[in-house]
């Protein structure tokens, strides 16, 4: 294959392969990741056929990560990680050292040097940010308190792993020291890495918070007063790579974590529902292109060759960290279903486990098998935790059978007031009207609205013409009303009445179709420019559906027979 079409043969081949075995996982009820990494196992050196290039494989699946991560943190706000940091930091922590421990402990039973259990127990301690997100998301988990409390504990423990990747080679010097002088200059050595480390990570956090926080929002601002759909998700796209890229070279943070802060930075305002949408095609595309690349790096001869070995590391994986979790979410006083997420949501590793593999085998630390096994682990238990999240509500139900159980377990659970309130917050709009369109017909709707006092929020794509609305006390969204998150934030599961005043056909339907999965019983009037349409939105049952040129024939036969001196009444009109 030339090097030249490397890379479009593995798009091509990565998502055919990706399409084709998803789809026969999902037949079989099994999650379609399980497929996704199957093809990367058909993709890879190790099986015949395609073999596709793991290196650029690998840069592909960290642009999934990084758009993964910009994505959570358009969800997430800088009070909500200040809410979660008493049991994120804490919790992530201790579970580190215990599931470190565990590891270390299995590593040294088989002969292996102190250094390769440390680094083969903090590989096994990491979980996959990706992996994690997907489960949330399938399970409309991702906004709630035991959600954002999973996703902030994984962000300590990225945090935490960037800190690892900075020491590990000079811990390597420090491991294979042979004199007192040379123990003692590594050792200033280590401890003046981890404060250069240090205080890079606490001046990137300051120029996020403090100049990003205005900085990011003004960009996107400006880029939606021109109008332009594509430039406005190209910007998004531009501030989401760019700040992972500048982040990692300048900052030596994670290209994961510069683009979570970004995120968190564009969640201050009100273009996160947008530009979530925007970039929601993409994150999908290359988050599949993660699990390929997960599969390509597997040898499934380590099966059979230690398959001891094998089962002992995805124990670790499933059990001995997730119960790990469990218990600290407990002592920490917070309810059993939060300690049942968290758990299940650690039981997996993913990309800094893989990163740290390789890096402790090139530093001479880790052994090849080790790597090996790191990624065994990596793929069954990917593979395995959509059924240990399964499990999750089962779980939960047997513990609440039993209260003398649960009493023990929920000790005084700590109060989720913040987060409580948080949604309280969002939940204050009910009964109102969605206006989606602010044009002269939804503009006259809105007077009329206002005028009577009831309430309603507008959607429109127009920014200008949103500021303008609020600037005069109006409740309006900036976004696309044919994007899920638009909707959602507009409160379209409280409203009474969904009024689609776009003439647009195709988008009235996509707008429908959304509201309707989230309020079936809403009430709907909808306007259009064709019989078509209006036969169709009459078929779906819309409460009223209004065509210009037909209410404009029906007023106009209506005076014309009246000053004829005509019957008056509502004319019949034809098709």
């Amino acid at each position: 294959m030339s090097h030249d079409t490397a890379l479009i043969a593995l798009l091509a081949v990565g998502f055919v392969l990706a399409c084709g075995f998803g789809y026969l996982a999902a037949r079989i009820r099994l999650p379609p990741v399980v497929g996704y990494l199957v093809a990367g196992v058909a993709a890879g050196p190790f099986t015949p056929g395609f073999v596709g290039d793991a290196h650029l494989a690998s840069q592909l699946a960290e642009i999934g990560v990084i758009l993964l991560m910009f994505g959570v943190g358009l969800h997430f706000s800088i009070d909500t990680l200040l809410a979660v940091r008493r049991i994120a930091v804490p919790g992530a922590i201790v579970q580190i050292a215990a599931a470190t421990a565990i590891g270390a402990v299995l590593a040294t039973s088989w002969g292996w040097s102190a250094g390769a259990g440390l680094v083969f127990g903090l590989a096994l301690s990491v979980a996959s940010t990706v992996v994690l997100l997907r489960a949330l998301e399938q399970r409309h988990e991702l906004g709630s308190p035991s959600g954002r409390i999973a996703v902030g504990w994984l962000i300590v423990e990225d945090l935490f792993t960037v800190l690892a990747l900075v020491l590990l080679p000079v811990l390597a010097s420090t491991l294979t020291g042979t004199s007192d002088g040379a123990h003692s200059t590594v050792t200033v050595t280590l401890l003046t890495a981890l404060g250069i480390t240090l205080l890079k990570l606490g001046i990137f956090v300051a120029i996020m918070l403090v100049g990003g926080r205005r900085l990011v929002p003004w960009l996107l601002d400006r880029v939606a007063r021109t109008g332009s759909r594509e430039l406005f998700t190209l910007a998004v796209l531009a501030i989401a790579l760019g700040i992972a890229y500048g982040s990692a070279v300048l900052f030596n943070v994670s290209f994961a974590l510069g683009a979570f802060f970004a995120g968190v930075l564009l969640s201050e305002s009100d273009f996160s529902h947008q530009a979530a949408a925007d970039s929601l095609p993409l994150q999908d595309a290359f988050a599949v292109l993660f699990f390929v690349s997960v599969g390509m790096l597997f040898d499934p001869s380590v099966l059979v060759r230690s398959p001891g070995a094998v089962l002992a590391v995805v124990l670790v994986i499933l059990v001995g960290k997730s119960l790990a979790a469990f218990l600290i979410v407990l002592l920490l006083r917070y309810p059993v279903a939060v300690a049942l997420t968290v758990s299940a949501g650690l039981a997996q590793i993913g990309e800094f486990s893989f990163i740290l593999a390789s890096l402790g085998v090139s530093s001479g630390l880790l052994p090849a098998q080790g790597r090996d096994l790191i990624l065994a682990g990596a793929l069954l238990s990917i593979t395995l935790n959509s059924f240990v999240f399964a499990s999750v509500a089962p779980v939960q139900r047997w513990i609440r059978a039993r209260p003398r159980l649960l009493a023990r377990l929920e000790r005084g659970s700590a109060p989720l007031a913040v987060l409580a309130m948080q949604d309280e917050a969002r939940a204050a709009a009910r009964d109102h009207a969605v206006l989606v369109g602010y044009g002269r017909v939804g503009g006259a709707i809105g007077q009329a609205l206002a005028e009577r006092g009831l309430p309603f929020v507008v959607i429109e794509k127009d920014r200008q013409l949103v500021e303008a609305l609020r600037s005069q006390g109006a409740q309006a969204v900036y976004g696309d009303a044919s994007v899920a998150a638009v909707l959602e934030a507009a409160g379209i599961d409280r409203a009474r009445l969904l009024v689609i005043a776009s003439p647009d056909g195709y988008e009235a339907r996509r707008i429908l179709d959304l509201a309707r999965k989230t309020h079936p019983l809403i009430d709907t009037v909808v306007r259009t420019h064709s019989d078509g349409e209006l036969r169709h939105f009459e078929r779906e049952g819309v409460g009223a559906v209004l065509m210009a040129e037909r209410e404009l024939a029906r007023g106009m036969v209506h005076y014309t027979l009246k000053s004829l001196g005509a019957p008056s009444g509502a004319p019949r009109l034809g098709s």
